[in-house]
């Protein structure tokens, strides 16, 4: 059972990793270039969502970091669940229509956040190596 949350973990780790860089690339790179992200499935709009989706990317990589410290893990775990539950709000409960091809790849998204979830679960119970 230590291997299989072990592994969990480090899935969930590795899955918040990549999206907040994604997020913090996309959205540093708009900024940078003065442009605006038009992600129609998101409650934000305009400049608000750059910012939304940089500072979002920050405080992912922040949980993240203090998780892998061994502080504030509970943090993690509420960003891990925001994030499942942001995605299955703004894909699936939304007004939100899919482009060609674009389905697959939400429901990929959706299943990454899913199965980082429990890793997210396990790492706040994890004991520190002394």
């Amino acid at each position: 059972m230590a291997v299989f949350k072990a592994l969990m973990r480090f899935l969930s780790y590795l899955f918040h990793g990549l999206f907040a860089f994604f997020l913090l690339g996309m959205s540093g790179l708009a900024l940078a270039g003065g442009q605006v992200l038009h992600l129609d499935m998101l409650p934000w709009s305009g400049p608000t969502l750059n910012y939304a989706i940089f500072f979002g990317g920050l405080f992912g990589l922040l949980c993240l970091v203090l998780a892998l410290k061994g502080t504030l893990r509970p943090l993690f775990f509420l960003w891990s669940l925001a994030v499942a539950v942001l995605l299955i709000k703004s894909y699936i409960f939304s007004g939100y229509r899919f482009a060609a091809g674009e389905f697959e790849g939400a429901l990929d998204l959706i299943a990454g956040a899913l199965l980082a979830l429990p890793g997210a679960w396990f790492q706040m119970f994890r004991r520190r190596p002394r």
